[in-house]
């Protein structure tokens, strides 16, 4: 049985004031998530304060993104090992806002995703379509070219140390969600190519959903056998919307 993970993506938000109320908020009603895990990732240059508030709590924490070098002349950039100095479990790789505003193609997301694995991190890797993709009916074609990239770099046993996340790019930050039925199509679809591969692999592999989750669609989303959880936008930078995703994956 795969543990239902809720972790929350704030993007490029918050400040030292709001994220410390936020995470009072969340923390203060964990005792009612009685069965997902639940991760959340911060921008960088907060990560320590995030550490220094959930150390010792039931909440991990982890980054937006990562450099796929280990050191050296990449200004700007973060290291595996620097989110592994804050206590890092997670980090996103491939989200959708890196592919289209920073050009990060599908060769150079495995490459992160490898370098997050190697350093003994846990890569959520990003995957989906956007509406102009979905229109011409090439979701599938668009999702198994993303995971076939990792695939082919890594081989299908290193997706067992990681995670997946569908985002449906057109029902993110849009207000719209992907039907429950059209999200597990696409959760099914991607489950079923790992299966191909290998089967006990498949099994075990967490496919979060990533488009537009909240607290009033989250139970009928996750209720689907191929929907294993949340990659939360909007919804995490509100503790109550956030913990109200936690407890419908109860």
């Amino acid at each position: 049985m795969r543990q239902p993970l809720v972790a929350g993506n704030w993007k490029m938000n918050g400040s030292l004031e709001s994220i410390g109320v936020l995470l009072d908020g969340i923390k203060a009603g964990m005792e009612d998530v009685t069965k997902a895990a639940v991760a959340v990732c911060a921008p960088a240059i907060y990560i320590p304060t995030v550490q220094q508030q959930l150390q010792g709590s039931a909440i991990a924490w982890g980054g937006q993104d990562v450099s796929a070098e280990s050191a050296g002349a990449y200004t700007g950039e973060i290291a595996t090992s620097m989110l592994k100095d804050f206590g890092c479990t997670y980090v996103i790789v491939g989200h959708s806002e890196r592919r289209a505003y920073h050009g990060e193609s599908d060769q150079l997301v495995a490459r992160k995703f490898a370098a997050a694995r190697a350093a003994g991190l846990v890569p959520i890797l990003c995957v989906g379509e956007t509406l102009e993709e979905r229109e011409q009916g090439i979701t599938e074609q668009v999702v198994a070219r993303q995971m076939d990239a990792v695939i082919e770099l890594e081989g299908v046993a290193a997706l067992a140390d990681g995670v997946v996340a569908y985002e449906p790019v057109w029902a993110i930050g849009t207000g719209k969600t992907a039907t429950p039925e059209q999200a597990q199509d696409v959760h099914g679809f991607i489950r079923g190519r790992v299966a191909e591969l290998d089967g006990g692999v498949a099994e075990g592999l967490q496919i979060l959903y990533g488009g537009s989750m909240k607290p009033g669609n989250a139970a009928e989303l996750i209720a689907k056998p191929d929907i294993d959880g949340g990659l939360i936008g909007g919804a995490a930078l509100s503790a109550e919307d956030f913990l109200g995703i936690c407890r419908a994956a109860n």
